[in-house]
């Protein structure tokens, strides 16, 4: 919402902002949130926890890297494969996020 008000001859204009799209913060599920925390976060913050706890824990594949090795705990959030690959990980989190 703008709000207008007149001063002399400039007007100020002031404006709520609203998180959408990538920076509206999200509930994360059970299953990920222990992983990234269990308050609402914005999706790009959500990705870069899931990195920060992937690099952590040395599961990126040493012969592909391309390829995430799941955990115990990251299990659950890629579906219950043992291995998958990283350009499918968006698509798997976003199945745990509200």
């Amino acid at each position: 919402m703008a709000t207008t008000q007149r001063r002399g001859k400039q007007q100020a204009t002031t404006k709520r902002v609203q998180a959408h799209g990538l920076m509206k913060a999200v509930q994360p599920s059970v299953e990920l949130a222990a992983i990234v925390g269990h308050t609402p976060l914005p999706r790009t913050e959500i990705t870069k926890r899931l990195w920060d706890y992937i690099n952590e824990h040395s599961l990126q594949d040493a012969k592909n890297r391309r390829m995430i090795n799941a955990d115990a705990k990251l299990r659950p959030v890629v579906g219950g494969q043992e291995q998958v690959s990283m350009f499918d990980l968006p698509k798997l989190v976003s199945r745990h996020v509200q």
